[in-house]
């Protein structure tokens, strides 16, 4: 289910405890890695949930991956061996889609440098790349596959940039025609026979709805509304069943939780599917829904489950370590799947099983070998009070190093969002920082999500205000370890989190020691009125939350850190993409300007060819030798 409120999402991590474990082995002698080393960890990514992940014989799965330094398409045989590469770009990440049903073509997406403009090409079995979708502002992406294999869909914003319309291709031929014109919502999912269409109206960010569409219905296609109520309930879509006979939809309308319910395309009935204490993440079907994946957020981990729904029994799977699964995909006649495995200490890794005795069998080891994993550190979810007594949770890493009288720096990390969540989970950044003796704590500030809707909400129009409170108390929480400097505190985010740094510099001043902001925003009257074009079908849901520039300008101007810089007065680091369509440059090289100018201490590092986010590995090697060096020159060093 899409959460509407991560439209500044930046790269963050997840939380722990004041008992926590330091993971790995506490006998062997610590050693100290460098940032080129964590990051010649090979990051990998599956085919599209819609797409073919195996080749048509099954012997092989199509993945991207980033070890020749920026992401490519390969494929991966089932027998393990080096995996084969398909695409061959030295600049544009470029990622893996999907096969095609009867032959060895594939597709996959890229943008330019960061500008997030996707476009969608075929990799010929020549290997020849060819654009579906050619425009200098078009953004496209894959929907799905349809069921006898001849074409496909793409969604498109050709006819209009701030509407994706969805547009039938031709599997041969490549010829493309488009079969529904979008009024304006988001188009979520396709049966796979063509003819039903669901679309999500977000409204705000507690209410939004579910229509669904006749494509076959030629005089009459107008969006039927699924989701009537009264009040503020969000729905959202998972998918269509394979069989086309229902819609699985996400709401929280029945408590704190989004659960997953089965809507009836013939009955209109809807019944629970699955209901849990926590978000249901997920839920995916096999191809001919015999298999049903679903994953629920529980305390910022992942639990899936792979339901074998004729003996209404989980499929158990052997040799797999322990970590969150993700990325589960089937072969074409369910004899066997591919997944991903990864935990704190170890990057997500690609491992095959048969369904007949699910035996796993790894085919990646992503962490570098130069890095012995037991000296990583795993990381314990921890609850703090904050100034009003609501409990925060968080994800606490401890260095290996760190006790009572060799008491380590810390970094107070911020999630982007605003509505992300820190979660568990492998993050070169936060282990290098950890290798190099730095306790890191990833709060989740209310409004972050995972915790139910009432928690989501607590800071919808109170951004850098009750939201900052939270981050300020998570440092008076760390000054109660005893294995930490109380006298060495920072803080760090990306996207919203990078917002939230610059905030807090420039409105609670002494509360940190140095800041790094990773393209965060600093003019929220600027930011909100030049977003993306494409992110006009939730424009009202975002300005809900935020406040409409037109009538809060004066509230925006007040909690936007570049119009207060002169109040910032520790060291700061900025790093920020050229390219990023979501935190313009301008609103880093203002604050940099304006902070130099009170004579206080400024890196600033940016990037050409990235946007938000950095996907070339040299520049996240660049970027995080930059981390380093600052936090050992500000805060370590810090008299």
């Amino acid at each position: 289910m899409i959460n509407r409120r991560t439209l500044l999402a930046g790269t963050a991590a997840t939380f722990a405890a004041a008992c926590a474990s330091t993971g790995g082995n506490s006998a062997l002698p610590h050693q100290t890695y460098s940032a080129q080393a964590f990051f010649q960890t090979t990051s990998y990514a599956q085919a599209a949930p819609a797409g073919f992940a195996f080749s048509p014989d099954g012997r092989r799965i199509l993945i991207a991956n980033d070890s020749s330094g920026v992401f490519n398409a390969y494929s991966l045989s089932i027998e393990g061996g080096a995996p084969q590469q398909l695409t061959q770009s030295a600049d544009n990440a470029t990622f893996a889609i999907s096969y095609f049903p009867n032959d060895e073509r594939i597709l996959v997406s890229a943008d330019q440098g960061g500008n997030e403009l996707n476009h969608v090409y075929v990799r010929e079995r020549d290997g020849t790349l060819r654009d579906l979708t050619p425009g200098e502002n078009v953004k496209a992406d894959f929907l799905a596959w349809r069921a006898d294999g001849n074409a496909f869909w793409i969604t498109s914003n050709a006819r209009n940039p701030q509407v994706f319309d969805l547009y039938e291709y031709d599997a041969t031929t490549y010829a493309s025609q488009l079969v529904y014109q979008n009024p304006g919502m988001e188009i979520a999912d396709i049966t796979r026979n063509g003819r039903w269409l669901a679309l999500v109206r977000p409204r705000t960010s507690a209410d939004s709805d579910v229509f669904l569409v006749n494509l076959h219905a030629r005089d009459m296609r107008e969006p039927r509304l699924i989701t009537e109520h009264t009040g503020n309930i969000s729905y959202g879509v998972y998918e269509f069943t394979p069989d086309g006979s229902a819609l699985i939809y996400g709401t929280d309308e029945h408590g704190e939780y989004n659960q997953a319910w089965r809507y009836d395309l013939a009955t209109a009935e809807k019944t629970p599917l699955i209901q849990a204490e926590w978000d249901v993440m997920f839920v995916v079907h096999s191809p001919s829904g015999r298999y049903r994946v679903s994953a629920i957020n529980a305390d910022a981990s992942t639990e899936v489950t792979i339901l074998d729904t004729r003996s209404n029994q989980a499929v158990r799977l052997s040799g797999v370590p322990a970590g969150d699964l993700g990325g589960v995909r089937f072969n074409r006649d369910e004899t066997r799947l591919a997944f991903t495995v990864a935990s704190d200490t170890s990057p997500s890794d690609v491992f095959t099983a048969p369904l007949n005795t699910g035996v796993a069998t790894r085919l990646t080891h992503a962490l570098n070998p130069a890095i012995n994993e037991d000296l990583l550190v795993e990381a314990t979810v921890q609850r703090y009070p904050s100034f009003d007594g609501l409990q925060i949770p968080g994800i606490l890493y401890r260095p290996r190093t760190a006790s009572a009288s060799n008491r380590a720096p810390a970094i107070v990390l911020v999630h982007g969002g605003p509505g992300g969540q820190s979660r568990r989970g492998y993050s070169a950044m936060i282990q290098h920082l950890v290798n190099h003796g730095y306790a890191v704590f990833a709060a989740n500030n209310r409004g972050s999500s995972g915790y139910g809707k009432t928690f989501f909400h607590l800071d919808d129009r109170r951004h850098g205000e009750v939201d900052l409170d939270d981050i300020v108390y998570a440092r008076r929480y760390l000054e109660t370890l005893d294995w930490v400097d109380g006298e060495r505190i920072g803080i760090m985010g990306g996207s919203y989190g990078g917002y939230m740094v610059a905030a807090a510099l420039a409105f609670r001043p002494d509360a940190f020691d140095v800041g790094v902001n990773i393209f965060g925003v600093t003019n929220w009257e600027r930011t909100l009125n030049s977003i993306p074009p494409w992110w006009a079908s939730f424009r009202e849901a975002l300005y809900d939350e935020m406040g409409d520039p037109a009538t809060d300008a004066e509230r925006h101007r007040r909690i936007s850190p570049l119009f207060h810089a002169q109040n910032i007065r520790k060291p700061l680091l900025v790093v920020q993409g050229a390219n990023d369509p979501r935190v313009l440059q301008v609103e880093s090289d203002e604050l940099v300007a304006a902070v130099r100018a009170n004579n206080v201490p400024v890196e600033y590092v940016l990037f050409p060819d990235e946007g938000h986010g950095f996907l070339r590995k040299e520049n996240r090697i660049t970027a995080q030798e930059a981390y380093l060096r600052f936090l050992d020159q500000y805060l370590r060093s810090r008299s």
